[in-house]
């Protein structure tokens, strides 16, 4: 690897610590399935902002400006500064960009607007106007770039003219320590589970993480690996529209897909993350693909249960209800554990791609 991997979890909790919108997302328990536990991991309101993502463009957005102000002032600037007039109005002169179909610009436009920078998300041609308009109520300027994902992405990466910082959630050679703390971000919903299941002392036997490009599922595993008392089998689950870090796997090499439109659309990424493969490559006991009917099966199953998400929020739930068909072996009374990672936000909108 030519990049040095630290993923640290005090370092955002420490941050949140200041944070007023921040809370613990709550573990719920629904009703006993094939005779197994399943726990859900509950993160459609998480700071307000309807998904996980919170936590990894907020935190990364902080963490940028506390380097950039020491490395230009030669001091450290205490976390609880960063609101102060004097250090909001150094921050205005900062731009993140991003490229988004989902809750990372959401989240990177958050991020921007507490600590009064700017952002500018690059979205496709297909994605709703109803996203378009919550980025924008955010501050956000908004330029729809391509027919594409892929496309809008390609034109944040070369948006930099005027030295503005480009803040994906994916990594490739050579971009690595922004998508790194977006990523170090999101290892907080395992440590709060962390905490939970010691004081219950009732761990999961099984985890099934969702992946678009990996970063989630990436940031779990690792600090699962760390920190967690008891070790549950990793099971990563991917459209088997997008099967990017399948196929990945398989070759032991990053390696870029093809296939339709997902309804996962948070999930419909076609190439991974570079540290998120190879965290996943290592640590991760086995790779799934859900059709979008399993999807939408799960989904439903959610609703029943009064828990609204989507079918990205719902897939790692919809790898459960298909172990059958694709050969997951889960043993009576096994305790499976999901992360429903997304509200239902995009609920009248599955029919039109969305990758993030």
């Amino acid at each position: 690897m030519d990049y040095k991997l630290s993923l640290n979890v005090r370092c955002p909790l420490d941050l949140l610590e200041v944070c007023p919108s921040y809370a613990q997302t709550p573990i719920v328990e629904i009703s006993a399935l094939n005779n197994i536990r399943l726990l859900i991991k509950d993160e459609t309101n998480r700071m307000g902002l309807g998904s996980f993502k919170a936590l990894g463009g907020i935190y990364a957005v902080a963490k940028f400006l506390l380097e950039q102000w020491q490395e230009e002032n030669g001091s450290e600037l205490p976390v609880r500064r960063l609101t102060d007039l004097e250090v909001r109005g150094w921050s205005n002169k900062f731009t993140f960009v991003c490229a988004s179909a989902g809750n990372h610009g959401i989240a990177v436009a958050k991020g921007a607007e507490l600590f009064n920078a700017n952002s500018r998300v690059h979205i496709a041609d297909s994605v709703p106007a109803s996203f378009a308009q919550r980025l924008t109520a955010l501050g956000a300027v908004v330029i729809r770039s391509g027919e594409t994902y892929e496309e809008s992405m390609f034109v944040a990466m070369n948006d930099n003219s005027n030295g503005e910082i480009l803040l994906a959630d994916s990594s490739w050679t050579g971009y690595y320590h922004l998508p790194m703390l977006v990523m170090e971000g999101y290892t907080v919903i395992a440590e709060e589970m962390r905490q939970v299941f010691l004081l219950n002392d009732s761990w999961p036997t099984h985890v099934f993480l969702q992946a678009g490009v990996g970063g989630l599922a990436a940031s779990m595993a690792f600090e699962i690996r760390k920190n967690w008392k008891k070790q549950p089998k990793i099971i990563v689950v991917e459209p088997d529209a997008a099967p990017c870090l399948f196929e990945s796997h398989k070759l032991r090499r990053t390696t870029t897909v093809s296939g339709p439109i997902s309804s996962m659309g948070r999930l419909d990424c076609k190439e991974p993350s570079l540290i998120a493969f190879n965290i996943l490559k290592e640590l991760a006991d086995d790779f799934v693909c859900v059709s979008d009917d399993d999807a939408l099966t799960a989904v439903n199953f959610l609703a029943q249960n009064e828990l609204a998400t989507t079918p990205s929020g719902a897939a790692g739930l919809a790898a459960i209800l298909s172990n059958a068909k694709l050969d997951i072996a889960i043993p009576d009374n096994s305790i499976c554990l999901v992360i429903a990672t997304e509200g239902s936000i995009y609920a009248n909108e599955f029919s039109g791609p969305k990758p993030d």
